[in-house]
């Protein structure tokens, strides 16, 4: 097989729609649009979910459940990886602390600290939540974990 031997898969190519360039083309004086009517003008035609002044099926069905979204708490997440390149040796590691060097920012109800990557360093750790893993790697590297209240 050469450079000169290759081409395209079949209907891979198409010729553009010239629309609008003589009735020659196929496709001209009314552009595939028919005649007059909403969808034959600039910028004409209705909005998705319109039925033409039907009630539309998405206000026809019943509204059934409930969504927790609004209520759900807001967890601030922390990974070990972050704690490792943030704190000195023997630090204590709580909210405020967090805060403080912008771990954590704006409003939210829980933090919790996931083992993602590894720790070197000997923390106190002080949150609401911390994973298996976290307290694992916490612990293995001298630190201890608390619960905050």
């Amino acid at each position: 097989m050469n450079l000169h031997d290759l081409k395209p898969n079949p209907g891979a190519k198409h010729r553009r729609k010239r629309l609008g360039c003589g009735e020659s083309s196929g496709q001209g004086k009314t552009s595939g649009k028919g005649h007059k009517g909403q969808k034959a003008r600039s910028g004409g035609g209705v909005r998705p979910g319109f039925e033409g002044g039907q009630m539309p099926l998405h206000r026809r069905l019943p509204k059934k459940g409930f969504s927790n979204v609004a209520f759900r708490p807001t967890v601030a997440i922390v990974n070990v990886s972050q704690l490792n390149e943030r704190f000195e040796d023997g630090a204590t590691v709580n909210e405020a602390a967090l805060r403080a060097i912008g771990l954590v920012s704006g409003r939210c109800d829980l933090v919790k600290v996931l083992g993602n990557g590894d720790l070197e360093r000997k923390l106190t750790v002080a949150v609401d939540a911390v994973s298996a893993s976290a307290k694992a790697k916490i612990e293995k590297a001298g630190g201890s974990v608390e619960q905050s209240a």
